[in-house]
């Protein structure tokens, strides 16, 4: 045998060890990197008390008032703002200030002293509801009026049992009742009329609460316009989501004389805290802003001096527990009915039969006292059975066009109007754009700088030439980000640096991770706050409303995380420009966010899985509960993607592959 051969083949072993590895400074696999990413460093408790503390620290103190004249000036104040400012952010004012338009769809004759009134109304253009007005046989000089507003406890809608028997009694007492459809219930449950929907609406600029307030306030135009209605006495009610629609509207609209909110609602403490029994809501209810410097305390008490009863149930299965909310929205909102010298028209009942989550015969009696006395009715203390009376579903379809316009119908319409200035040619002109849009993407996302406290290294290994540290980023506000630092254990100087976002947690990155290790680089696996597995099962998006009701928004959250983390780990290696690269629709705006907002601080955004425009969102479409920062009031109007990008250079943004509907999927599932 040749000599030479004979010495390739002593040494080929420890040549094929080296070039199995990809390098001589470290290897790695998937599989056994994906362990080292997996290993729990931030625990999901931990994770939630984090978020509850921050959440907790950020609701409004209880109002305080010295004198009826103090309160009232400034409840008014407060009043506009949040109509102002917040409700209808983003409306067109001709659809806010239109008047209300109904239409007679049919009678039906009922021969019991009432007659049931078949009505379809307009909410905004292309979009309309219905609703049934339950009115006395005898129409005669001013009778008084309320509002029913129903809840999500149903999918008849306007047609459940006991929505009718309170109508129904209420007209047989002389009082004219309008029963309306509720969003995804009833005749308006279509795709695309889920809540979750009017998240869509923030987006493209338009605050969801406005979509709701409309809805529910064309019910009162019409009560308050009708010549039968004695307007000195209008009142509303509802269950749940009724509930809320009633202290909403009520604190809101002063032509509500007569409020009584049934389990509907608590202060934004004691949903965060008693979260087994307080439920964190619907989204209407934390909608975008609404709570910033404001909490529920305040509505019940701007409806001082008006006659409120807050009924609320002693073991409700559902939400708003009476004995929990109870200390907050009735024990510390009595005063300012006092210094009206009104503290009896301010009544708490709790229900023990059968103190669950209803509206049933206790409920409904304590409701038809409390009306017929502030009513100046003869007292009514029992309901007049009405089982007999009730109708169907079918009956009760007053019918909708075909074409009719969906929350999420509005917000693509709404989106097609959107109309962007185009980015300057020149590199000077671009320039001085490129720092105005950065900073109005500052107040879009209301971007606060965040400060490290602390980084833990909690761990480490070493095995194959591949080095690790497990790092707790505690940041200055009290939340927490978690990551692995990967390099080889020989590394060469002044390394490039990489980090790696994945919208399935930095577990999921680990194919991603291995690749840039086996390229000699320094690696950070990066999991933001609302990621990875410190979020598996804490439903982030549930929390992120509440953050998104208190003037915070958690895409500026997560891109302030991302952008101390990216200069620490640029400090630590030595490195001028970190790396980035995501995986998913999430943190593919974080990134780019991060990217436009500090351009000199990343060298490329490399997603894969993303999106080419915030359209897709609306399109395919995206739910809240999937990508909860996306939805930010504004975004969508002010930025697309390509504008961001645009804001980003000299920094690279490249899309490598975009995501599928299928993929989409797979990905929630």
């Amino acid at each position: 045998m040749p000599r030479l051969l004979r010495v390739y083949l002593h040494f080929l072993p420890l040549l094929t060890l080296v070039f199995a590895s990809g390098s001589a400074f470290g290897q790695s696999e998937p599989e056994e990197i994906s362990q080292v990413l997996g290993e729990e460093i931030l625990t999901p408790g931990t994770a939630l008390h984090q978020m509850k503390s921050y959440i907790l620290g950020r609701v409004a103190p209880p109002p305080t008032a010295t004198s009826a004249e103090q309160w009232t000036g400034q409840a008014k104040r407060l009043r506009q703002h949040l109509l102002q400012d917040v409700v209808f952010h983003g409306w067109p004012k001709e659809w806010v200030d239109a008047a209300a338009r109904f239409e007679d769809a049919g009678v039906i004759e009922t021969g019991q002293g009432y007659r049931l009134r078949k009505l379809r109304y307009e909410i905004v253009p292309g979009f309309q509801s219905v609703a049934i007005l339950y009115e006395p046989e005898r129409m005669q000089g001013k009778l008084p009026a309320i509002l029913n507003v129903n809840g999500h406890v149903g999918p008849l809608g306007k047609a459940v049992e006991y929505k009718q028997k309170r109508c129904i009694n209420f007209a047989k007492h002389g009082i004219v009742a309008l029963s309306l459809e509720w969003f995804f219930f009833g005749e308006l449950r279509q795709e695309g009329n889920e809540h979750w929907y009017s998240a869509d609406l923030d987006l493209v600029g338009a605050n969801g609460l406005g979509i709701f307030l409309l809805e529910m306030r064309r019910g009162l135009d019409y009560l308050y316009n009708h010549p039968n209605v004695d307007r000195n006495r209008l009142g509303v009610t509802g269950l749940s989501g009724g509930g809320w629609q009633t202290i909403f509207l009520s604190s809101l609209d002063e032509r509500v004389k007569v409020a009584v909110p049934v389990a509907g609602y608590s202060s934004v403490s004691t949903k965060v805290e008693a979260r087994k029994y307080g439920d964190l809501g619907d989204l209407e209810q934390k909608r975008t802003d609404f709570l910033a410097g404001v909490d529920y305390t305040y509505l019940t008490a701007m409806i001082a001096p008006r006659p409120t009863l807050l009924i609320h149930n002693a073991e409700d299965d559902c939400c708003f527990r009476g004995p929990l909310v109870k200390p907050l929205i009735y024990d510390g909102v009595k005063s300012f009915f006092r210094l009206y010298g009104k503290e009896d028209a301010f009544q708490w009942y709790e229900n023990r039969d059968p103190g669950t989550h209803n509206y049933q015969l206790d409920n409904r009696e304590q409701a038809y006292r409390f009306f017929s006395r502030q009513f100046g009715l003869p007292p009514v203390e029992k309901e007049i059975p009405a089982g007999q009376e009730i109708k169907s579903y079918d009956e009760l379809i007053v019918g909708l066009p075909k074409d009719n316009l969906t929350i999420l119908g509005l917000a693509r319409k709404l989106a097609r109007g959107i109309v962007r200035e185009a980015v300057p040619a020149d590199s000077g002109s671009k320039s001085a754009w490129a720092k105005e849009e950065t900073e109005k993407l500052r107040s879009v996302i209301r971007y606060k700088p965040a400060q490290l406290s602390r980084v833990w290294t909690l761990a480490n290994t070493k095995h194959r030439g591949v080095e690790t540290f497990s790092y707790l980023f505690e940041m200055d506000n009290g939340l927490c980000a978690s990551g692995v630092r990967l390099k080889g254990i020989v590394t060469p100087e002044k390394p490039a640096v990489t980090i790696v976002l994945n919208d399935q947690g930095r577990k999921a990155a680990a194919t991603d991770v291995s690749e840039r290790v086996n390229r000699d680089e320094q690696v950070l696996a990066l999991d933001l706050t609302f990621f990875g597995d410190a979020w598996k099962d804490n439903e982030p998006f549930s929390y992120a409303q509440i953050l998104d009701g208190e003037g915070e928004r958690p895409l500026g959250i997560q891109a302030a995380q991302l952008l101390r983390i990216a200069q620490w780990i640029r400090e630590r290696v030595g490195t001028q420009k970190v790396r980035l690269e995501t995986r998913g629709i999430r943190t593919q705006m974080i990134g780019l966010v991060a990217a436009a907002l500090q351009p000199e601080l990343f060298s490329e955004l490399i997603t894969r899985e993303g999106m080419a425009s915030l359209s897709w969102a609306l399109e395919k479409p995206v739910t809240f509960q999937e990508a909860p920062e996306l939805f930010c009031l504004d975004l969508y109007k002010e930025f697309d993607l390509d504008r961001l990008a645009a804001i980003a250079a000299p920094a690279q943004v490249k899309l490598e592959s975009p995501i599928s509907k299928d993929a989409r999927k797979a990905q929630a599932e």
